[in-house]
């Protein structure tokens, strides 16, 4: 068998990354993937799909909504679900064929299977055994169970058998006000279907900013999203026609019940590492099931390496492909970084939401001085013009040095124009750099600008 300087295993957005990275700085690279397709969950049954689906309903409410009032006329949409579908697969496929292209291109192979590790230093798929010097577990994560639920894909989904239900069900019950539940339960409300979000918290998207929280939840109420908060799923039934759902509140631990065509379990996500057998390696996790690296992304076991949903840190995909290129760096004896304070989150909802840094409840909790800039997108000729005059900017600075500590956004193209704050804050940038630059007029992202003038003497257009 060859002999490589790296096998990463997983072909998901942190290993294949990772992979070409290695690649292009002269190491001998393959890549184990036991999928027909590279792209790993993101490619194949999460990101780029969810987007796609998202972008398609996007685009129906837009037309049922708004085009009549800018003057184009003509029949209302309908939904042809099966060319939906298989837009969605065409988006898929052109994404995952570039993946293919990119290897042949960069010369890395492709070792088509699943790897266990028999010892340090061999990566085994199917019956062959290769050599690597160096190894790199990027397998990312599966959903997370709930007791008292099993999933079927059929009538209880996880995001995988969401994406592509046979049909559009006529009532969605979401379990969880993640990111992942609230963007596919936008995309069956939007064609139609009943949504009720269930939720353990006393509030939706756990970890985003608050305000940011409590906006998003009351625009997704206004498009008929229903939440019930502060309820502990106690168990979910498939049955002949309907799947039937019992839930408690914990306010006052009374027992319900609710029926919907499909229920959608959104309960996050956890490391996926099964047949590795890294246990058998001695390879050391954390309490948490998560694989512990140290600050350049090591195991305990020399020559091996973890990066992605498998390790600790948010479950992104961007995070993994930081990650990706950074231990290829270290592999190759550079300097391989991460800066993990300037991750950039998005939910892809309408609105969408964008955030990055500190929260003003993390802020207020470490006891710092801050003060914070806002903008409404309502001041914004072209979100206006857009009808997406909802929303806001908000840039969180440090009350002596004016230096960016976190921003967050709510409105039109959120996820695009978040990034300008994100080069800003990797420079150590103060809100006044940002004040001081000049916006193209009319563009969204002089709410950014607005925010940061708030952040001073104070918004012009607010």
């Amino acid at each position: 068998m060859a002999d490589y300087d790296v096998i990463i295993i997983g072909a998901g957005p942190g290993g294949y990354v990772c992979a070409i990275r290695c690649a292009q700085l002269g190491l001998k690279t393959a890549v184990v993937e036991g999928r027909e397709t590279l792209g790993g969950t993101c490619l194949n049954v999460g990101c780029i799909p969810s987007k796609a689906l998202l972008h398609a309903t996007h685009s129906l409410h837009e037309a049922q909504a708004h085009f009549a009032e800018m003057g184009l006329k003509g029949k209302s949409p309908s939904v042809d679900w099966k060319q939906m579908q298989a837009y969605k697969q065409n988006t898929v496929s052109q994404n995952t064929k570039g993946i293919e292209f990119l290897f042949k291109k960069n010369k890395v192979d492709w070792l088509k299977g699943w790897a266990t590790l028999p010892e340090a230093g061999k990566v085994q798929v199917g019956e062959e055994i290769h050599n690597a010097k160096n190894i790199v577990i990027a397998t990312g994560s599966k959903p997370a169970t709930l007791p008292g639920v099993e999933t079927d894909e059929k009538v209880i989904v996880t995001s995988t058998g969401a994406l592509s239900l046979p049909k559009i069900p006529k009532s969605l019950v979401v379990i969880g006000a993640g990111v992942i539940g609230l963007e596919l339960g936008s995309v069956y409300a939007r064609l139609g279907a009943d949504v009720t979000v269930i939720e353990y918290l006393d509030h939706i998207t756990p970890g985003l900013d608050g305000e940011l929280a409590k906006t998003l939840m009351r625009s997704l109420k206004k498009q008929g999203i229903k939440f019930v908060l502060g309820a502990a799923v106690q168990k979910a039934e498939a049955l002949k026609t309907k799947a039937k759902l019992t839930y408690r509140l914990r306010k006052d631990d009374s027992e319900h019940q609710i029926d919907a065509d499909v229920v959608l379990v959104a309960t996050g996500r956890k490391p996926f590492t099964d047949g590795l057998g890294l246990e058998a390696l001695g390879l050391k996790f954390t309490d948490r099931g998560q694989i512990a690296t140290d600050d350049r992304w090591r195991t305990n076991i020399p020559g091996i390496y973890a990066i992605g949903d498998v390790i600790e840190g948010p479950m992104l995909a961007h995070k993994a492909e930081d990650e990706g290129m950074a231990v290829a760096e270290v592999i190759a004896g550079r300097a391989g970084h991460v800066n993990y304070a300037v991750i950039p989150g998005v939910i892809y909802t309408a609105p969408e939401v964008a955030s990055v840094g500190k929260t003003e409840e993390e802020l207020k909790a470490e006891g710092r001085a801050y003060k914070a800039g806002k903008f409404p997108f309502m001041g914004n000729a072209r979100a206006k013009a857009m009808f997406a005059g909802e929303g806001f900017v908000k840039i969180l600075a440090d009350s002596e040095t004016d230096r960016i500590l976190g921003a967050h956004i709510i409105g039109p193209n959120a996820g695009e124009i978040i990034h300008e704050i994100c080069v800003a804050m990797e420079f150590g940038a103060a809100a006044e750099d940002i004040a001081l630059t000049c916006h193209a007029h009319p563009t969204v992202s002089e709410a950014v600008r607005e925010a940061a003038l708030a952040c001073g003497d104070g918004a012009i257009h607010a």
